[in-house]
């Protein structure tokens, strides 16, 4: 395999988030009056597009649209967002990365401004060549955005590495066309990965291993 860029995700690959997901939905979940759920119910359910997600937790959206319960969820995320870490290992294995010949960027579902102030307080912006989100925060899908970035970029799709964790990363990266390798510490579970047949690691540290391999 000869990679010469990375494409990251953020959400679950590259921010420990999950456990804010689970709490931002509960709050929804109570206000609604329906069955809150856990962490491990939470990876077995979540997906995208997320208003599937959503509507497998019961939410009626003939009473409530998915435009409002969607912005009501971004807002608990978004209140508590600077309180939530980077996996251990993220930073570092970013600047590993940077060190080498192989260049970086960010593909994420996630509205662009949020983004770019999360790099921002984390401060590795400058890892990447380009942060590509959305122009919403309803987390549809990051195939179009991807498409675009792709031809930008230049590189051919065999050289490309896609690197996330749920099944989203596995759809975008065969529609791409590039390779891809699954962390499944993020918003999915390990069997839930490994059935998609990709590489899949239990953190990033042990993708870190097997990249420097390569």
């Amino acid at each position: 395999m000869d990679i010469k860029h990375i494409v990251w995700d953020w959400n679950g690959t590259l921010l420990n988030d999950k456990n804010l997901a689970v709490t931002a939905i509960n709050v929804l979940l109570k206000k609604y009056d329906l069955k809150e759920i856990n962490l491990e119910e939470y990876l077995e359910v979540f997906s995208f597009p997320v208003i599937d997600y959503y509507a497998r937790l019961g939410f009626d959206f003939d009473k409530t649209p998915f435009s409002v319960v969607g912005t009501e969820f971004i807002e608990e995320y978004t209140a508590r967002m600077y309180d939530v870490q980077m996996h251990d290992g993220a930073k570092e294995v970013l600047q590993y990365i940077d060190n080498s010949t192989i260049t970086q960027s960010l593909l994420s579902a996630a509205k662009q401004q949020m983004l770019d102030s999360l790099l921002d307080f984390h401060n590795i912006d400058k890892y990447f060549d380009r942060v590509v989100g959305l122009d919403n925060h309803y987390a549809n899908s990051k195939l179009d955005a991807g498409k675009q970035w792709l031809k930008e970029l230049g590189i051919p799709k065999t050289q490309i590495l896609f690197v996330g964790d749920t099944m989203h990363d596995v759809e975008v990266a065969n529609d791409l066309g590039a390779n891809c390798a699954l962390i499944a510490n993020g918003h999915a579970t390990y069997a839930k990965l490994e059935a998609s047949g990709e590489r899949v690691f239990k953190n990033i540290i042990e993708f870190k291993n097997w990249f420097s391999t390569l």
